[in-house]
């Protein structure tokens, strides 16, 4: 297993909170039955009142069903939607090694540390299920890295993998220029991580490395400032 320990960067795996909704949509039955000797007027309007009652039931949830995957998990967006609106944090984000860790997968890159960890420096480990978590963001996740054919954006431990998946709070009524006024806690609900801790980095930092020992800790206080992007005080109170 090659990803875990050089150049990496955290992933999301079983980290973020998801929202599920089971409204039972299939089955009418339980509460709301319907009189079958019923004809005509009477039963059309029954039948229109338990319809009004699941289209409000959908509009007062819609803000979240619209954006959840089909797993019931929020899905991956990719760094380049971040750099719209955080040019200067995507920049600096750009020249840490977590940006191009998906380089140290392919042959003949980091020779040295490969041999000595016990690794083939020829190989391609671009497409090792054992690696590429740990070097790409989103892998195995809903929107998130499949290949680099499909999904080139999502090379490199970017944006998502510490701050959580953006496919929704980065819609419309979240965090967008038009709401700069948003409410934190809103966006933690679906899928920004609160605050970026260790949690996120052992994710990958952690003995499974084959460059680290079997005893090895990550030290997430000495390290937290280390390969990340620089930090600016927000504009307004979230």
């Amino acid at each position: 297993m090659l990803g875990r320990g050089l150049g990496a960067g955290p992933t999301p795996a079983g980290v973020y909170g998801r929202i599920e909704i089971g409204l039972g949509f299939g089955d009418c039955r339980g509460d709301v039955t319907f009189d079958r000797t019923m004809r005509g007027k009477g039963d059309t309007m029954k039948r229109s009142a338990i319809l009004g009652i699941l289209f409000v039931t959908l509009a007062l949830l819609g803000g979240s069903t619209a954006v959840l995957a089909q797993d019931g998990g929020f899905e991956y967006i990719g760094s380049k939607k971040c750099k719209k609106c955080h040019l200067k944090l995507y920049k600096s984000w750009e020249a840490t090694a977590m940006a191009s860790t998906f380089e140290v997968l392919k042959p003949d890159v980091r020779v040295e540390e490969k041999t000595a960890a016990g690794l083939d420096p020829a190989a391609d480990y671009t497409t090792d299920e054992n690696c590429i978590s740990c070097h790409v963001t989103g892998y195995g996740k809903p929107g998130g890295f499949v290949d680099i054919e499909t999904t080139p954006t999502l090379v490199g431990v970017g944006c998502e993998s510490c701050h959580g998946p953006g496919g929704t709070y980065t819609q419309d009524g979240y965090m967008t220029r038009d709401n700069k006024e948003y409410v934190k806690a809103d966006l933690v609900a679906v899928g920004l991580v609160d605050t970026v801790g260790e949690e996120q980095c052992i994710q990958c930092h952690n003995a499974d490395s084959p460059f680290v020992g079997d005893d090895f800790v990550f030290d997430f206080e000495a390290n937290k400032s280390e390969g990340i992007h620089e930090s600016h005080p927000l504009k307004y109170q979230h």
